[in-house]
C-alpha cells in the first residue's frame, strides 16, 4: 500500500491537480493504466455534495493526465457492498469534510480491518487524511465543539500511518473557535506529551515500505509549542 496523504490534492487558485512538492509526479511512478478508483465519502448521508465533489476531483485527475476505467463513491447508498467495493479498487480517496461524521461511518462499515487486505493506492484529503492515523486527533472545527466537554479529539482511525496530521495549516495565522484560538488555545495545550504535524495546502506526507516522508513545507506541534518540521523532507 502506497498512501499520499494532503490537505488538498488540488490547487485552490486554479481546481487544477496539484503539482507542488512532487505530488504528481509521485503519484505516476505507482499509478496504473487503467485505474479503478473509489472515492470514499465523509458525510455517507449527503449524497450530492459528495457527488459533486467526487466529480472535480476525478476531473482534475483526468485533465493532469490520469486515466480511469472506473471511478465510483461509497456512502450510504451501498455501504452494504463496502468490502467487495475497497477489495476490489486500485486507488481509494479518503474525501475531506467533518472528521468525527468520517471517522463514524469509517467505523460502520468496517474500513480499518479492510484496509489489512488491501494493497492498492490510498489518497487522503483533510479529514480523509486525519482519519487515516491510529490515533486520530480530531481538533474542533464546527461552532460548539470547542467548549463542549463530551466532544473527543481522540478517535481510532485507520492505521495507515502514526502520524497526527492537521491539514490546511497556515503559518503565523489563528482562528477563532468558540472564543478559543485554534492553534494556541487548543492545539497547542493538546500537544503535551503528544505531536502533531501541520501542513499547508500544497504539502503532504508520503507512507511507503514502513516509511514517511513529508514533501514540502510542515510544522510541528509539540509540548506546547510549534515549530518548523526537521524530520524527513524532500
Amino acid at each position: 500500500m502506497i498512501c499520499f496523504l494532503t490537505s488538498r490534492t488540488d490547487d485552490p487558485e486554479t481546481g487544477a491537480l496539484n503539482t507542488a512538492n512532487r505530488f504528481t509526479d509521485e503519484l505516476r511512478r505507482c499509478f496504473p493504466d487503467s485505474c479503478r478508483a473509489l472515492d470514499i465519502c465523509s458525510n455517507p448521508d449527503g449524497w450530492d455534495q459528495m457527488d459533486y465533489y467526487a466529480g472535480l476531483i476525478r476531473e482534475s485527475f483526468e485533465l493532469a493526465g490520469f486515466s480511469f476505467s472506473s471511478f465510483r463513491t461509497l456512502d450510504g447508498r451501498n455501504a452494504d457492498q463496502a468490502e467487495a467495493l475497497v477489495l476490489e479498487s486500485d486507488l481509494l480517496i479518503l474525501s475531506g469534510g467533518h472528521v468525527p461524521t468520517q471517522n463514524r461511518f469509517f467505523h460502520s462499515i468496517g474500513l480499518r480491518g479492510l484496509m489489512e487486505r488491501y494493497n492498492g493506492i490510498v489518497i487522503g484529503i483533510s479529514a480523509g487524511s486525519m482519519n487515516s492515523a491510529d490515533t486520530v486527533y480530531s481538533l474542533p472545527e464546527e461552532p460548539g465543539e470547542a467548549i463542549d466537554p463530551s466532544y473527543e479529539r481522540y478517535l481510532k482511525g485507520l492505521n495507515l500511518t502514526k502520524t497526527m496530521l492537521i491539514p490546511h495549516y497556515r503559518p503565523g495565522e489563528d482562528e477563532l473557535l468558540d472564543g478559543k484560538l485554534i492553534y494556541r488555545d487548543l492545539a497547542c495545550p493538546d500537544s503535551m506529551g503528544k505531536s502533531f504535524l501541520a501542513i499547508p495546502d500544497g504539502s503532504w506526507l508520503l507512507v511507503e515500505s514502513g516509511k514517511e516522508t513529508v514533501f514540502g513545507e510542515a510544522y510541528e506541534i509539540h509540548d506546547g509549542t510549534i515549530h518548523a518540521y526537521k524530520g524527513s523532507i524532500r
